[in-house]
């Protein structure tokens, strides 16, 4: 049964996929996909387990980031789910807004990430690090900002930010390895003037440009799904935005 943006309760969040073993659901950016050490603030797990009951973590996504996240209705699937993931055998596909305009339209990003000794929970590129591979296809080129599709071949930690700050175009709002700076309309159009109902402009992005777009795999009936999530509303305007400056 395919539900597409379909709200959950009240909190923003829909689901894209939902059968008899799995649910999908487009996280926004903000929330954590499962509890934290100190329970915090509340999960999307959470969340889903007051609708569902039992409810199985198949893989993750970073808070900051949002889009597709799946989970399983019973622990048969979460198996299942799991391997195929453990295999490499999910097409996983993330849009992220990069700063300025990449050289190539399409390339390989081949380079090997480990965890940052010296700051710890950060990642960076070290010969020593686990093999990481990332394609990339740029979907909309501007020289202040690009619309980028990832494609994730290794599942290593803050891979997409750390091998888009490696190609020299780290994602927009990026704190950790690129810059916290949202993104703003007067930043890019020289005229810009405030509406007269505004006291202060308001951002275009104001959190980390990455977005968990599509996965690929097959059910356990051998059945081959595609689920996607809409593109963010706030990446949509910005690309509108730049397109008027050409």
């Amino acid at each position: 049964m395919l539900q597409k943006n379909q709200p959950l309760q009240k909190n923003n969040i829909q689901t894209i996929y939902e059968d008899e073993n799995i649910v999908g659901v487009n996280k926004p950016a903000g929330l954590l996909t499962i509890p934290d050490r100190l329970h915090s603030e509340k999960s999307l797990k959470e969340t889903l387990i007051e609708k569902y009951g039992a409810i199985y973590t198949v893989h993750r996504i970073d808070k900051d980031t949002s889009g597709l996240v799946l989970f399983a209705k019973n622990e048969n699937t979460h198996k299942y789910l799991s391997q195929l993931f453990e295999n490499r055998q999910v097409q996983k596909f993330y849009l992220g807004i990069v700063l300025g305009m990449p050289q190539s339209s399409t390339g390989i990003i081949d380079a090997p990430i480990a965890e940052n000794p010296i700051h710890k929970g950060t990642m960076y590129i070290h010969r020593k690090g686990k093999p990481s591979q990332t394609s990339y296809q740029v979907l909309e080129a501007n020289r202040h900002f690009s619309l980028v599709q990832f494609e994730l071949h290794t599942g290593r930690t803050h891979q997409i930010r750390v091998h888009a700050k490696e190609i020299g175009h780290p994602l927009a709002c990026d704190a950790i390895y690129g810059n916290a700076l949202p993104v703003y309309l007067s930043s890019i159009k020289k005229k810009y003037k405030l509406s007269k109902n505004e006291e202060a402009e308001t951002p275009i992005i104001n959190r980390l440009a990455l977005h968990a777009a599509k996965l690929n795999f097959k059910l356990q009936n051998g059945k081959y799904i595609q689920l996607e999530t809409p593109v963010p509303k706030e990446f949509r305007a910005l690309m509108q935005q730049l397109k008027k400056l050409h």
